[in-house]
């Protein structure tokens, strides 16, 4: 039982060793990509988001409401329904 808990924290400290190993990497990268920018080019930058994230939910909203069932366009189809079934007159008095 010792050496299942003792293999178990091992494997524990050799895994939180390589994710802060990925992490410090990753944190790098970042800081080298991002020294020479300045202040305007973030604002830029945030300003280009947020017009795209607009004009993404703009897009989703007009295909969403394409799928969705409107209920004046079904009872349009029973009126029209209704009114091809009823018969027309033709000018002629029966008789």
């Amino acid at each position: 039982m010792n050496q299942v808990l003792l293999y178990i924290s091992l494997f524990t400290a050799i895994f939180a060793f390589f994710l802060s190993f990925i992490a410090c990497v990753r944190l790098g990268k970042f800081v080298n990509m991002v020294k020479g920018l300045d202040w305007q080019q973030v604002v830029q930058l945030t300003g280009d988001v947020a017009s795209l994230k607009r004009s993404i939910q703009q897009t989703n909203n007009r295909l969403n409401g394409q799928h969705s069932p409107k209920v004046a366009d079904q009872e349009i189809l029973q009126q029209l329904l209704q009114a091809q079934a009823k018969p027309k007159p033709n000018g002629q008095l029966g008789g």
